[in-house]
This record gives structure tokens, sequence and C-alpha cells, in this order.
């Protein structure tokens, strides 16, 4: 991204779609007057095998990031920037926001970056691309699709990171 509101320029994380709902719920308590989208629906009989269900709810999520990046007012929030420059869980976001952690915001979210964590699927890719002898570059940039790095993050969607 190259929103001075964020910390770092790209980032990788995972989360589930339970996440997501925590993310919502926590953004709208603390924006009641904004009418935030919805989340794509979660259907009782979502499956992660199938990519038509998969692709759907990525398409939906990836939207739902796109339209809340757009509002200035839920760009302050820190919990928004917690969840796309970090992995903490939700339990350990609300702890570092309300003070309760000896890291700040911007510790954790550095923190996370200096560890320039890698995900099994980048170190697989990797070392397929150092073993294919017709492969002439590596690329581990898979995307969620057309937008900013802090929303596609270069991850590749995965059923870890999405819930049934």
């Amino acid at each position: 991204t190259n929103s001075i509101c964020f910390t770092r320029k790209t980032s990788c994380v995972r989360r589930r779609f339970r996440e997501f709902v925590w993310l919502r719920q926590r953004l709208q308590s603390n924006a009641v007057l904004i009418q935030l989208p919805e989340l794509p629906s979660k259907t009782p009989f979502f499956n992660m095998n199938n990519p038509h269900h998969v692709d759907h709810r990525r398409q939906g999520l990836q939207e739902f990031l796109e339209k809340i990046l757009q509002d200035v007012l839920l760009l302050s929030d820190s919990r928004l920037h917690l969840f796309l420059q970090t992995q903490l869980s939700p339990e350990d976001m609300e702890a570092c926001v309300s003070g309760q952690t000896k890291y700040s915001v911007a510790d954790a979210i550095h923190s996370f970056a200096s560890l320039n964590r890698r995900f099994p699927i980048e170190d697989e890719e990797r070392e397929k691309g150092k073993n294919d002898a017709d492969s002439d570059s590596e690329s581990s940039s898979f995307g969620l699709g057309p937008s900013d790095d802090s929303i596609s993050c270069g991850c590749k969607a995965s059923p870890a990171s999405e819930e049934s």
C-alpha cells in the first residue's frame, strides 16, 4: 500500500473467517455511525474442497477489506492495523490495543516484520523453483486479487485460511 496510515508497505498474514467476523464486530463497535460492508455469508454447506466455494468466499473477504480500507475513520483503528500486519490472535490484538502488553501496536507490527516469516507453501514453492531446471525465475506472489499489497499480501489462499 502507499497509504501513510500503514507502517509497512506490504504484509503477509493468514486469517480465518471467524477472525474477519471478529474484526468487523470490533470496527462496528468503534464506528457506530458507519455502515460497514457485509462479510460473505457463512453457508452451512461450505465445502473447502470445492474451489468455487473457496473462491467465492475469498472474493467476498477481499471486497470487504477493500471497502473498509477506503474509510479514513476505520483506518485509524489499531485493530485493523494489527489484523493486516501481524499474526496476533484477536485476544492478543485486544490486549495490545488496550495496553495490557509490554509492546505497543507499532512494536507488534515492527516485530512481525522483522521476523520475515514465510509460510510452508512459500517454502515449498521456493524449493520447487530451485529444483526445477526449466524455471529461469521464481515467484512466490500468489495474490488474492487486484488490490494493494496490504490486502492481497502475496499469500496463496489455502484451506488453512478459511473456516467452514
